[in-house]
């Protein structure tokens, strides 16, 4: 049986994976000032979560990271389910740094030294769009190959 999960994927899928497994289960059953942190800074952004409670939004961000997370070290999720999780929650990460105050230089994509920890969210999505297209991209290579044959 194969596995739907290409060799040279794993290295890239585990190191991220991990990551993020390990981020929500530190944030599973986190304290009231804890959930209020999360809380204020992602309603900052994003401001329909301020119908939701602290102790919900981070319960649900703990379990989706959980999953997510799982989704990536598992190999028997395919590469490309896997990078569009991976790649959505990025862009999620992304939209907090680009509309948070004080994460960017003044006019610039650049970040400040207090944005830097979230900037570095980018590689979360350049590592997922690598999971979603190296597929399509050996397929086109392939096809591509016999048609010359």
């Amino acid at each position: 049986m194969k596995l739907p999960v290409e060799t040279h994927h794993l290295p890239l899928r585990l190191a991220t994976g991990a990551f993020i497994l390990s981020s929500g289960l530190d944030k599973y059953g986190a304290d009231e000032e804890t959930a209020q942190g999360l809380h204020s800074t992602a309603k900052e952004t994003y401001p329909f979560l301020d119908k939701v409670a602290p102790a919900k939004f981070t319960q649900c961000l703990s379990l989706s990271e959980i999953a997510l997370g799982s989704a990536l070290i598992l190999p028997i999720v395919p590469s490309r389910v896997a990078g569009a999780g991976l790649s959505a929650f990025a862009c999620a990460l992304l939209g907090m740094y680009l509309r948070a105050p004080g994460m960017r230089r003044p006019n610039s994509l650049r970040p400040t030294p207090d944005g830097i920890a979230m900037a570095k969210d980018s590689w979360l999505l350049g590592a997922g769009l690598t999971l979603m297209l190296d597929r399509q991209n050996r397929r086109a290579g392939r096809c591509g190959t016999r048609r010359r044959r």
